[in-house]
Order: structure tokens, then sequence, then C-alpha cells
């Protein structure tokens, strides 16, 4: 599932290249057909992203409200402008690009890999392929969106609803307020610190990857009910996430192993393999002790963790 990191990109992207311009919006796939009629013709004011949602206002109080879930993506085409940090590393897995950001797609860059090279002209904006879902088109940069989760129009009532059920998101504020706020949520509870770093109403953004990196970082077992944490502990876990969310945003890759430089820092940047402490590494030898990475299911999610560095 794209954590927060990839929808801040998105939403760079959209503040890059469409706000401000009047756009057509289409469902070729035609299962947003009615909410894609409300909003064609009308003008992209502002991009905004918490957490793993983002929120498309356009003229005249209406909004896109976009969850990726585990499948979705964008995919841009066209005079795309840099709207990403200078600092962006593209990866083997092709996660990370101008082009398309979210859930991979490899059936994609299959069909990309095979077609032929023609001397055919560039026509813009293509024809849909696939199941678009939303095609939102200005006079320059066409937006492709496939497979989300929640794809709705909401009015500013609505969107206000929706927000005051998120957690907070360092990246929009990381005031001592909402630290504060996720500190206080996190130690009354007596849900295991691994539930409670994946529940969006608690905190943003945080995924299956970062929440195994960060409970390893942290050397926290993922059962310890959250009103067993010290302060210090829960403050240090939201610098952290605070940390790799920036780091997340500026180079498009779920680094959260430090002090790496040279070759090995190109290699983990390209790799997903050697970017992590534990996530997808079950069986292997911890990289710190030796013992090897448990698998187990919490949250209906895939969990991964050290049982000696996290005992």
């Amino acid at each position: 599932m794209p954590e927060g990191h990839s929808v801040h990109r998105i939403a760079r992207q959209f503040q890059r290249n469409f706000v401000g311009s009047r756009v057509a919006v289409s469902s070729p796939q035609g299962r947003f057909a009615e909410g894609a009629a409300r909003l064609d013709g009308r003008v992209i004011t502002a991009a905004h992203a918490v957490g793993k949602q983002m929120f498309l206002e356009f003229d005249d109080g209406l909004w896109l409200r976009i969850h990726l879930g585990l499948y979705g993506a964008w995919e841009f085409a066209g005079d795309i402008l840099m709207g990403l940090p200078e600092a962006s590393v593209l990866d083997s897995d092709g996660e990370n690009s101008l082009r398309s950001i979210g859930a991979p797609r490899r059936a994609r860059l299959r069909m990309s890999e095979e077609e032929k090279v023609t001397d055919a002209p560039v026509v813009f904006p293509a024809p849909p392929v696939g199941q678009v879902r939303v095609r939102l088109l200005s006079d320059t940069v066409v937006a492709d969106l496939r497979g989300p989760t929640a794809c709705e129009v909401l009015d500013p009532q609505q969107v206000e609803t929706v927000m005051l059920r998120l957690g907070p998101d360092p990246e929009l504020d990381g005031s001592e307020a909402a630290r504060d706020r996720f500190t206080s949520v996190v130690r009354r509870k007596p849900t295991p610190i691994g539930r409670l770093l994946m529940d969006q109403s608690v905190v943003s953004g945080i995924g299956n990857v970062y929440r195994a990196e960060m409970l390893f970082r942290a050397r926290l077992n993922p059962h310890t009910p959250g009103k067993a944490l010290g302060l210090s502990t829960v403050h240090a876990l939201w610098a952290d996430w605070a940390y790799l969310l920036h780091i997340g945003i500026e180079t498009g890759q779920m680094m959260t192993r430090d002090n790496l430089t040279g070759p090995e820092l190109a290699r983990a940047m390209k790799n997903r393999v050697d970017r992590h402490w534990v996530y997808k590494r079950e069986g292997l030898p911890c990289r710190v002790c030796g013992t090897h990475i448990v698998l187990e299911e919490m949250a209906a999610r895939k969990l991964y963790w050290c049982p000696r560095c996290q005992s």
C-alpha cells in the first residue's frame, strides 16, 4: 500500500502541474461518471495530503477525496513540470518517478518494454489504458487514476469531517501540540503499539513498512501496550516518524537505515532489499544481532520484527 510519503509527493505533483488550471474530468472506466460530471470544467484551486489520503479542491466548494488503498496509483503524462525534490531517486521496482506514483504497475511496465519504437507523432492526450477510474486533463498535463479504495466528491463540511477523524501528520503539523495529541492517545490505550501505529485515527500516514521499521529502530516489542510506554519513548516515535516521512518525501524511497554512505547508500536507494532493517526479511539474520527475523500477522497485515533486539 502506498504510504504517507507517496501521497505527499502526489499532492506536490498536483500543486505544480494542476493547481490554477481548468480541467476536463472524466471516468473512462465509468465507475466515477457521476462524480466526474460534477467536477468537469472546474478549476483545481488546491491539493492537500493528509497521511494516506489526498484532497483536491475545486472552485465552487467541491473537493475530490482519494484514498489509494492497496492498489491505487496516479499516472501522469504530458509536459510535466518538476514538482518533486531534486533529491528524488528512481528505484529498481519502478515505484518512484515523475510519471507514476503509488502502487507498482508491473503490467504497465511490461507493456512499455514491449512497445515498438515508431516514427508516429506523439498524441496528447493518449487514449486511456486499462481501468482508469478518473482522468484529469489540463491543456498540458493528464493524470489517470487506477485502482483507488476511495474516490468521491465532497463538500467542505464533509471534508472537515473526514480530516477530523485522521490522526496528526508531522509533515503538515510538526508542532508540540500535534506530538502531544499523538502521545496522549497512545499512552491511554491498552492496544499493542504495533496496532496503534497502523491506526490512521492515531497517527496519519504510517503503513506496513514504516510500522515495522520504526518499531525496530526504537527497539520496541510490537506487542507492548501503548499505555506501558514512557513519555520519552512515545515522543521519540513521533520524532522518528517525522524524520523518516521527510526523507521519504524528499527521495521517494522509504529509506529506514541510517549512516549508509557511498556505494552502499546508492545500492540501498535503488534496491528495496538493502533499504530496510526488518521489512520482508523473515528468516534472514538481523542486521544487528544475527537472530532470524520473525514474520507474524498483526492487524490483518504482515509484521516483521527481531525477537532479540525488540524483546
